[in-house]
């Protein structure tokens, strides 16, 4: 009866292990993953004209590192949040976004192009004119302003003789602020605060019993997911951009190129969101 019950025992927890998805070490690099909000992004009206912007800087303002045992060095948020909200900005097809993190680069190359002309030109060949950098009307910035940990946590468990399971759960919370600057005033026209939450879940079950006189039991199985910090983050961006587009049609600071589409589902549903008061 032992041997049977240790037999059905191992089958069991093998069978688990099968079950559970394990990486794949060839799996080919993909586009980067994205949050649902990424679907209502791309679904909105076209505009009646591309915006053009500029975006400096959109920089980690939370101070926040990840928890021991990790490094003391390791930020809990992505660095590259001006890389993300570019992305955004394109994605939307609302916005024109400017090169000016790389501003120093991009001067470099235009004062090289202009030392290859002149170069050319006192060698007989014929003037060329390098066009001027185009200007922004507005100026996105903002930054990723707060992230909570262990908003919510919770889980539960049940062991009898040695043998049992448990699970248990933890949310974070990212949160991202986006403004638009006039260039000409320096006015603030807009200004948009998301969250996201970030959630993590654990399920382990094992068993831990002695079988006989000096004969241990010993088994576990286990599953982890943690939702990517950065896919919340540019979910929370996204988030922002769609508030960012809804708000200046709402103040008629732009248009769509259909005005009938401004009554649509997406931006009356956008348009209806209430701040929560906790």
């Amino acid at each position: 009866m032992k041997g049977i019950f240790v037999g059905f025992f191992v089958l069991l927890m093998t069978g688990c292990s099968y079950s559970l998805s394990m990486p794949d070490i060839d799996e080919q690099p993909n586009l980067m993953p994205r949050g649902a909000t990424y679907n209502d992004l791309v679904a909105l009206p076209k505009p009646k004209g591309k915006i053009l912007v500029s975006v400096y800087d959109f920089r980690d303002q939370t101070g926040q590192y990840k928890p021991q045992p990790n490094s003391n060095f390791s930020t809990a948020v992505p660095q590259g949040g001006t890389a993300l909200l570019t992305t955004s900005l394109l994605d939307s097809s609302w916005f024109v976004p400017l090169e000016r993190e790389g501003l120093q680069n991009l001067l470099t190359e235009r004062k090289i192009i202009r030392a290859a002309q002149k170069k050319s030109t006192e060698n007989g060949g014929k003037p060329q004119d390098l066009a001027s950098l185009s200007s922004a009307r507005l100026m996105i910035e903002g930054g990723i302003v707060a992230y909570d940990s262990n908003i919510k946590t919770g889980g539960a468990g049940a062991r009898y003789l040695g043998i049992g399971s448990s699970g248990k759960y933890r949310a974070d919370q990212v949160t991202v602020n986006v403004r638009a600057v006039d260039v000409k005033t320096g006015q603030i026209l807009l200004s948009i605060t998301t969250s996201k939450t970030i959630f993590s879940h654990e399920l382990t079950a094992g068993a831990f019993r002695f079988v006989d006189y000096k004969e241990l039991l010993e088994a576990e199985i286990g599953y982890t997911n943690n939702e990517p910090v950065n896919i919340a983050v540019m979910s929370a961006i996204d988030a922002a951009v769609i508030h960012l587009i809804v708000k200046g049609i709402d103040r008629g600071m732009w248009k769509p190129a259909k005005v009938d589409e401004v009554q649509q589902t997406l931006i009356d549903r956008y348009a209806s969101q209430k701040r929560a008061i906790l």
